[in-house]
């Protein structure tokens, strides 16, 4: 067993996607330097993650797991942050705080475990559960259509987005590894699914494919990950769609502010 994993009890369900994420991960930071590296997690069965890889690593309240990523990054730039969270942590708790990281963007790699509904609570849907999702609080099915939230990232700027899935691994390890190493705001989905209340991966085996052309434009990217809306029947792209670069808000903050001790000292002269 390597020293990246602790030899904490697991206790996510046999089968979770959080096994193949939890994977990737530990493969990718093998290739990185440990010292360096940030785990920030929110609350959820992702939250886990950072009971069994042994990084510095923070855990996070119900929404905040990014805000507290960005807070991270702020206080020391050479460290590499990596966030992650639900889709309910993220894109219902703490929506706000996705949204301002990427149009800041802050220089942190957002990964979201999105296995369409909030599975430690037992089976409430999130803004992803497909229209008609039955669940604890919606026995009738749901009757909201979910969210785009690659398209949402899209329109507010965020300089890389892509989506993964747990099944497919050695894409994942690649687009995660690249997130990482990309200045300025990383977005990546990873379709995770819930052994327990939403076991998709029957479908998503059939239905997911890997772009041929990655790196695509703006209107390009939007336009591929539109294929899919949560909703429908569709074959699901998976890939790298989109990536910019741009001032990162820690590069524009240096401009304004001084970061470092001697600086202070003389400003105030």
């Amino acid at each position: 067993m390597d020293n990246l994993i602790l030899p904490t009890k697991n206790t996510w369900c046999p089968g979770c996607g959080n096994f193949a994420i939890q994977n990737a991960l530990k493969d990718v930071f093998l290739e990185l330097d440990k010292k360096k590296i940030v785990l920030v997690s929110g609350i959820g069965c992702h939250g886990k993650m950072t009971d069994y890889l042994n990084v510095n690593s923070f855990y996070a309240l119900h929404g905040r797991a990014v805000t507290s990523a960005v807070g991270v990054k702020i206080g020391n730039e050479n460290l590499d942050v990596v966030c992650i969270t639900g889709d309910g942590d993220s894109y219902n708790e703490g929506i706000s705080h996705l949204i301002h990281a990427g149009k800041r963007n802050s220089n942190i790699t957002v990964i979201v475990h999105d296995n369409q509904a909030f599975s430690l609570t037992v089976k409430q849907p999130t803004s992803t559960s497909p229209k008609g999702f039955k669940g604890s609080t919606t026995p009738k099915g749901s009757i909201e259509d979910p969210i785009n939230p690659l398209d949402m990232m899209l329109s507010i700027g965020a300089t890389f987005v892509a989506r993964g899935y747990a099944g497919k691994q050695e894409q994942l390890k690649r687009i995660i590894l690249e997130g990482i190493k990309h200045k300025g705001f990383s977005f990546i989905e990873v379709l995770q699914p819930c052994i327990a209340w939403n076991n998709t991966y029957l479908d998503y085996n059939k239905r997911t494919y890997e772009i041929e052309e990655e790196f695509l434009s703006i209107e390009k990217a939007r336009e591929k990950v539109g294929e899919w809306n949560y909703n429908n029947e569709n074959n699901i792209p998976l890939g790298i769609f989109y990536k910019k670069e741009k001032a990162t808000f820690e590069e524009q903050l240096d401009e304004i502010f001084p970061t470092t001790a001697d600086d202070a000292i003389k400003n105030c002269n």
